[in-house]
């Protein structure tokens, strides 16, 4: 009896290495893998959180995303919708979810629109670039193209430099994307005002091939910008002239670093 089994696991095993990867499950392709990391740090109020929750629920309802969905090459994508603030602390409010159609792209929505609200401490851009990183290259999808999608108020203050972060991303071949919220002055009084946030995401955060920003500078825009941001990023690579420039900066350079020494950190590699 013992024999025979033994027989039996040897031709089994030997199976296994002689059909090789292709026994093991393999990733399930799809047009794009998304992670949209949302800034929940604790200079965004809840009403704000509110508003920037609702925004990203009513894109994903969109009649307009869900055509991007179904004009790709293979007409499925896969999301997950995370938030962040420093740098050991994301939380995930819904996982890497396949949508391939309205019925799967509504229900994305209200699983957004269900889950609590609440802020965290701290602007960690860099460790939500890393998250993201290690979200994407540890799941079970094999996408045409990989993006992290960063929205945020403020600049990077914590966790490590954003552009290295950036630069790891992009070494991975994956790109990024910038949604700057500008609707309050970041840096107050210390030589930087409203429309200086863009110039940063711009110099410090986004990069790759066809990596665009879209900044809001009124609550009241947030939902079409949100929508319209999803819907290039689904749609396909955006072409030179989608692309959104920062709007005001007079060609200054940026120090990558702004946020990190304005709150006194040191531990800036």
């Amino acid at each position: 009896m013992m024999r025979q089994f033994g027989a039996k696991l040897l031709v089994l095993v030997t199976m296994i290495a002689i059909a090789g990867p292709d026994a093991r499950a393999q990733p399930e392709q799809v047009d794009v893998e998304l992670v949209l990391a949302v800034d929940v740090s604790g200079s965004m109020r809840f009403n704000e959180l509110q508003i920037q929750r609702r925004g990203y629920a009513e894109a994903f309802r969109s009649p307009l995303v869900h055509e991007a969905i179904a004009g790709g090459l293979i007409g499925k994508v896969a999301v997950t919708y995370v938030e962040w603030a420093r740098s050991d602390l994301q939380r995930v409010i819904v996982p890497w979810t396949i949508i391939d159609g309205a019925d799967s792209a509504n229900a994305f929505a209200e699983r957004l629109s269900a889950a609590p609200i609440s802020n965290m401490r701290n602007t960690s851009i860099s460790g939500a670039i890393r998250y993201g990183i290690g979200a994407i290259e540890g799941n079970d999808y094999d996408g045409l193209r990989r993006v992290i999608d960063i929205s945020g108020d403020g600049p990077n203050n914590q966790g490590g430099r954003v552009d290295v972060a950036r630069d790891e991303a992009l070494d991975a071949g994956i790109v990024i994307n910038g949604l700057p919220i500008m609707v309050e002055p970041w840096m107050g009084g210390l030589g930087f005002d409203i429309s200086g946030l863009d110039v940063y995401y711009q110099a410090c955060v986004i990069g790759g091939p066809g990596s665009f920003m879209l900044p809001v500078r009124d609550w009241p825009e947030f939902p079409e910008a949100v929508r319209r941001k999803i819907v290039l990023e689904l749609a396909g690579p955006t072409p030179t002239a989608r692309i959104m420039k920062a709007q005001a900066g007079g060609g200054r350079a940026i120090d990558c670093t702004i946020g990190e020494r304005l709150r006194g950190n040191r531990n800036l590699r």
